[in-house]
């Protein structure tokens, strides 16, 4: 199992905007395309109050590519992505890397 370490650092206010996109759009789009996601935080105590965290589980980098793929293709998603945004871009910028569990770790 990889997992995905997503970080969206929102521009000033528009996290909550992220929140709902996620919350009323995404996920459902996730669901499908078969996309798993392992959490979700925002920061309480720390550098910035503006920024999500996500995991994504995938069983290889072929699953993730395949599905990432046709999700960031689907007509839907890229139609309520840009009527979310219509007041403005939310993200200022994307950060990833995938993951491998260590042998002696929780998750695996």
């Amino acid at each position: 199992m990889l997992y995905e370490l997503r970080v969206y650092h929102c521009l000033p206010g528009r996290l909550p905007k992220l929140l709902e996109r996620f919350e009323t759009v995404t996920l459902k789009l996730w669901d499908k395309h078969g996309i798993r996601q392992a959490g979700f935080w925002t920061t309480v105590i720390g550098e910035s109050n503006q920024t999500l965290y996500y995991l994504l589980a995938w069983e290889s980098l072929a699953e993730r590519e395949r599905k990432w793929t046709a999700f960031m293709s689907d007509p839907e998603w890229l139609e309520k992505r840009a009527a979310s945004e219509k007041d403005g871009p939310i993200l200022a910028r994307v950060e990833n890397q995938i993951l491998e569990p260590t042998r002696f770790s929780a998750v695996r």
